[in-house]
């Protein structure tokens, strides 16, 4: 019995149609349908998503581990530091001997009786543990730059040593802002900044339902939402996001010309949970908000409205401290040149936000981490 088994043929795909099925499934597509209809393998499309949802970039050393990219800095360390060593080993070679004997009797004997008995200066050692640091430092820097540079640029000294931390590197907050200060490196945010709130209310029907209750990791479903100005070339463009409260997530987002209820409604639909899960949907009292369309949809999946009292962000703390990390980290100085390339960067950036930021909020941890972790 002859069974013929035929190979299946190897295919290549270029990064926007690997982008095009991500952003399917993202958009509420089962992963089922995709590779049925697109003749795809499971283990492919999976690893597309993740590579998005990591890097944002399809090729393979944008979605090296911190590890191998860790292992290739250290090997080329290391052939610069051999070459080095070669170079000038004949010239160290008499203090050399004299100062590994001090490193290694130091604890033993006073540094001053061991640079007597070997006629060394201290100044002399010092001089010469400062050099054999030189390299250690340099590759810290390097591991502190990639990290800062990876993240937006907008991690400060905590949340780069909780980040180091986790791959292994542990350093004290006092070195990493030392090694930040020498090159240069300064955090997008500022210093925080509060403005006294109006207590009257508006004469709306619907109250402040939530009440403040931002607590994470709590059962109920509740998402808060807010809108933001970003310059597009000469003209001011909007984006929405919606939050969910229990893990500081971003759900749902959209970006447009015009600050209008589809604005919302596009941010919504965004939203891959069942909606008739969440109990609150809380804004502030802008009509993009507080319309007929908006209330149509949450009747229609029984979602209980909740607005902020009038001028007072406080009522609305999450979405206005989301909206300041993405204006600080996300928009800060930036004119985009159209609104495709606006949605992309802020679709990329979003993915970075719940994947890979570290919230104090969390304990340091994503809001994806949070959630799987809880």
């Amino acid at each position: 019995m002859t069974i013929n088994l035929t190979r299946r043929e190897k295919r290549s795909f270029t990064n926007e149609f690997k982008k095009q099925m991500v952003m399917l499934y993202q958009n509420g597509k089962k992963r089922a349908d995709i590779v049925a209809q697109y003749d795809l393998t499971k283990s492919a499309l999976d690893n597309w998503i993740t590579q998005y949802q990591t890097t944002g970039s399809f090729t393979a050393k944008d979605n090296r581990s911190a590890e191998e990219n860790e292992l290739i800095a250290l090997r080329k360390e290391n052939k610069r530091l051999l070459m080095e060593n070669d170079i000038l080993k004949q010239a160290a070679l008499i203090m050399g001997r004299k100062f590994e004997l001090i490193l290694h009797n130091k604890h033993r004997y006073t540094l001053r009786g061991l640079c007597r008995c070997l006629k060394v200066t201290r100044n002399r050692f010092y001089y010469q543990r400062q050099l054999s640091q030189q390299p250690q430092d340099v590759v810290l820097s390097e591991r502190v730059g990639r990290v800062f540079n990876d993240n937006y640029r907008a991690y400060g000294t905590r949340r780069l040593q909780a980040e180091l931390r986790k791959q292994g590197m542990i350093l004290s907050r006092r070195r990493i802002g030392r090694i930040m200060a020498k090159n240069g490196w300064v955090s997008k945010y500022t210093c925080k900044k509060y403005r006294i709130h109006v207590g009257k209310s508006n004469e709306s029907s619907v109250g402040n339902q939530l009440n403040r209750e931002f607590e994470i990791g709590q059962p109920r479903k509740i998402l808060v939402t807010d809108l933001t100005y970003v310059r597009v070339k000469e003209r001011w463009h909007y984006l929405c996001v919606i939050v969910d409260v229990s893990n500081r997530e971003i759900v749902g987002r959209s970006a447009g010309r015009h600050k209008t209820a589809g604005l919302v409604m596009q941010a919504i639909s965004q939203i891959l949970m069942n909606l008739q899960s969440i109990e609150f949907f809380h804004s502030d009292r802008g009509k993009e908000f507080d319309n007929h369309l908006i209330d149509e949809c949450l009747t229609e999946f029984s979602i209980k409205r909740s607005l902020s009292r009038k001028g007072c962000p406080y009522d609305n703390a999450v979405a206005e401290a989301t909206f300041k990390a993405v204006k600080t980290e996300f928009v800060s100085n930036t004119i985009f040149d159209s609104l495709e390339q606006l949605r992309l960067e802020f679709n990329h950036y979003v993915d970075w936000f719940n994947c890979n930021r570290l919230h104090s909020t969390l304990n340091y941890q994503s809001p994806i981490e949070y959630k799987r972790n809880r």
